[in-house]
């Protein structure tokens, strides 16, 4: 089974890696720079239960080099993927499963979902150039319940979690998502074959959509935002909104937001991963967990002043560090 990592980052590592474990994959990653010449020379590494593994992998900097694959991951930074759409091409064969392993609302979310119409979501796939790439039939939805950071280019490390969620966009189950959830169990990941594959990115959404924000606004680890009775007050109003918007596609999320803060707590002083971003310097995923939900909301007439404000703030932090566009 050829399997092609697209952004070899820490989450594409860590799925790359254990994947690679398999007899039956064989595993490529389009990559580029230092992290390109890493992959060559070392392999994809991947620190995971005291020990450091290593994997064979096929690198290159382009897609035509490494041909047609049956399973494309992307794991990319939502930002970069709408330029690197197009490039894509030559890894889709006529069978070629898109697992998108990223952060936020996906480029898919909306479609064949009549409540939001039939454009494309402008702030996670501009002009409908990532829809225009990879048609809905070839994409499994997917969300990470898990914590990896990166110790250098090429070289990922495990810090928690192992949980992936699976499920075919249009909702209900299939023979290829059982098929691609026994791979991935085979893998050493827990998995988790979903029918509502759209209400699982919601309901991760729904709180990472103010703790990474508000994380990067303040440099504060998750505890102290959620010790801090206005922050955390701040967060729960903005929650309220979402899981009104929830509600008017088919995402109503049952919990209160206080359950949920409960259930962040448990994570300790934990670091998000938009403010590793910040920390690090690299463009913030702002659009993918807070500027899809405002456009989600103007789509179906839910007025979102708290989420508005964290979005706007933030926004503006982005754009003076530059790590965000102007504009």
């Amino acid at each position: 089974m050829r399997v092609c990592i697209v952004g070899a980052g820490a989450i594409g590592s860590f799925i790359g890696v254990r994947l690679a474990r398999l007899q039956e994959v064989r595993l490529a990653a389009l990559a580029r720079g230092t992290t390109l010449s890493a992959l060559r020379i070392e392999g994809m590494r991947l620190d995971l239960g005291g020990e450091t593994l290593v994997a064979a992998v096929d690198a290159s900097d382009s897609a035509a080099a490494l041909g047609p694959q049956d399973l494309v991951v992307i794991a990319l930074k939502a930002p970069a993927l709408p330029a690197l759409a197009p490039s894509l091409a030559p890894l889709l064969g006529p069978e070629t499963i898109v697992l998108p392993a990223m952060n936020g609302i996906p480029w898919w979310f909306g479609q064949c979902l009549p409540s939001l119409g039939t454009e494309p979501l402008q702030s996670v796939d501009p002009g409908g150039v990532i829809s225009a790439r990879f048609s809905l039939g070839q994409v499994i939805g997917c969300v990470v319940h898990a914590s990896v950071v990166m110790a250098e280019p090429g070289h990922a490390r495990h810090r928690m979690g192992h949980g992936l969620i699976i499920g075919e966009p249009q909702g209900g189950d299939s023979a290829r998502v059982q098929a691609l959830g026994a791979l991935l169990a085979r893998a050493g990941f827990e998995v988790t074959c979903s029918e509502r594959i759209r209400y699982d990115i919601w309901y991760k959404l729904w709180g990472n959509m103010t703790m990474n924000p508000v994380s990067a606004l303040t440099g504060a680890t998750m505890d102290r935002l959620l010790d801090d009775e206005l922050v955390r007050e701040f967060c729960s109003a903005a929650m309220r909104e979402a899981a009104e918007i929830g509600e008017h596609i088919g995402c109503a999320v049952n919990q209160s937001p206080d359950d949920r803060h409960a259930v962040t707590r448990k994570l300790g002083a934990f670091k998000t991963s938009m403010l590793q971003d910040v920390e690090s310097g690299r463009p913030i995923e702002l659009d993918a967990l807070v500027g899809a939900v405002r456009e989600i909301a103007a789509r179906v007439g839910v007025a979102t002043p708290h989420i508005d404000a964290v979005f706007g703030l933030t926004r503006l932090m982005g754009q003076a560090r530059g790590l965000y566009p102007a504009g």
